[in-house]
């Protein structure tokens, strides 16, 4: 029988794969019936626990699985050459709004065509994300829609021949499909508001310097800077997780400084939550002494007073022509070449930010 264990090998065998990038060779069942010197039929029962199968050949498949760190084909043999009209969809939080509406986009775009999605939630954790691309590869989903926790993600999935395509994160060109918003126009069009304003003293609070977006975001608003004729080198950038209690973290982090920033760039709307929070509870106003803006917007049930002034992402339109480009993928009417789809972003002015305090 194929234990818990034994399981739990074989996917942190692919994280090891996902974070370190070696190659791979995927075995397969005769593979297995190979090294354990039985019939594929054989290992099919081990696998599946389905028929008889003597001690001394089970002993020795299960090795053979453990040895070669084979991934069954949860469907069968009989389908490998056959359509599941599923795709899988790996994000990173489904609990913020902004995926939310990525989801109702795929969603939307894959029913359309008679496509169902199965949705995955990393939490941004590389192993985490690793069981989820072996689980649903073994349900033989026809294709990926993947927010990489790590940079070596997409190397799994196309060394696996899935096809795929990355969410959100910037990958190197050339290297995959790929379909995200404007990170860097819109960060810099964020900090020109703030600049305009009078603000020189901001503080960008992000997520982790491993994920393109909270690298791009920092980069733009250091574009603009320069643009201003101010050092970018001067800034102060608080590197975190895109998740509320970071944001929370590191606007006290901020608050402490000498001298103290007159506005916040906050990299994603629950960051912005979390520092609002923490300018709250320090008895800071909003926007008299530290104004506050954000990338991505908020849906009304969540809206923060004062309004948060935001680059809003087209969420719904990236989730929907992700899911056209993978289907166009499926069904041969897209180019050999890899496609990357840059989508703007929308600058929202409301009362988070004011004109820069006379310190």
């Amino acid at each position: 029988m194929i234990t818990e264990a034994m399981r739990r090998s074989q996917l942190w065998y692919a994280y090891q794969i996902v974070v370190s990038g070696e190659e791979l060779n995927v075995a397969t069942i005769h593979d297995v019936a190979k090294r354990a010197g039985v019939a594929p039929i054989t290992v099919s029962r081990v696998v599946n626990n389905n028929g008889y199968v003597s001690e001394d050949k089970r002993q020795r498949v299960e090795a053979a699985i453990a040895e070669l760190n084979y991934v069954p084909n949860a469907l069968g043999p009989s389908l490998r050459t056959k359509r599941t009209q599923t795709l899988a969809l790996v994000i990173s939080d489904i609990t913020n709004p902004f995926w939310t509406t990525v989801v109702r986009g795929v969603e939307d775009a894959a029913n359309k065509q008679g496509y169902h999605i199965i949705i995955g939630n990393t939490d941004e954790s590389p192993e985490k994300e690793a069981e989820y691309l072996v689980f649903l590869r073994k349900k033989q989903v026809d294709g990926f829609l993947l927010v990489p926790a790590v940079s070596n993600s997409l190397d799994l999935l196309q060394r696996f021949n899935v096809p795929t395509v990355v969410l959100d994160r910037r990958i190197p060109a050339g290297t995959g499909d790929n379909v995200r918003c404007d990170s860097l126009a819109g960060a810099s069009a964020l900090t020109k508001h703030l600049l305009d304003l009078g603000h020189r003293r901001i503080a960008v609070i992000t997520g982790r310097q491993a994920h393109s977006t909270a690298v791009d975001r920092v980069e733009g608003f250091r574009q603009a800077l320069a643009q201003f004729g101010l050092n970018p080198a001067d800034s102060s950038v608080y590197w975190g997780e895109f998740s509320r209690q970071s944001g929370y973290e590191l606007a006290q982090q901020a608050l402490r400084a000498e001298p103290r920033p007159t506005a916040i760039f906050a990299a994603n709307n629950f960051i912005a939550i979390g520092a609002v929070h923490a300018l709250r509870e320090a008895g800071v106003r909003i926007p008299e002494q530290m104004s506050v803006v954000a990338f991505d917007d908020l849906p009304p049930a969540m809206m923060i007073d004062p309004f948060l002034t935001v680059a809003a992402q087209p969420a719904y339109e990236m989730g929907k022509q992700a899911a056209e480009l993978l289907l166009s993928r499926l069904t041969g009417g897209s180019s050999q070449a890899y496609q990357e789809i840059v989508l703007p972003v929308e600058i929202i002015l409301r009362k988070s930010s004011g004109q820069a305090p006379n310190l």
